[in-house]
């Protein structure tokens, strides 16, 4: 999965996949949720229902401070869905079935 470590590589991120649901894992090396859930969410950008209608990227908080600063994030892991470049929801805490919920939800609406 694609490690934003920039906030100009964020920005481009979630403007540059017009149409998509783009979700971002706020994460950091030091969190003991982030690496229990990060695995499934390794799986995410494989997975055929997400086909064509979602991108996955990582920002490491300790890394990309600016973009954690940007949309005040306070807890990890944190996961953000943007469209069209303006975030749509958000999620925080290692919850893979509210995760997979939220993503179904707007991929369904696509």
């Amino acid at each position: 999965m694609k490690e934003l470590d920039t906030i100009e590589e964020f920005n481009e991120f979630i403007n540059g996949n017009p149409g998509k649901i783009v979700v971002i894992d706020f994460h950091a090396e030091w969190c003991g949720p982030c690496k229990i859930i990060g695995p499934y969410i390794e799986c995410f950008p494989n997975a055929p229902k997400y086909k064509d209608k979602a991108v996955f990227a990582k920002v490491d908080v300790d890394e990309n401070d600016d973009a954690a600063a940007e949309y005040q994030v306070s807890a990890m892991p944190t996961f953000m869905l943007f469209y069209n470049g303006k975030k749509i929801n958000f999620l925080q805490g290692a919850d893979i079935l509210r995760l997979v919920a939220l993503i179904d939800y707007y991929v369904k609406m696509l």
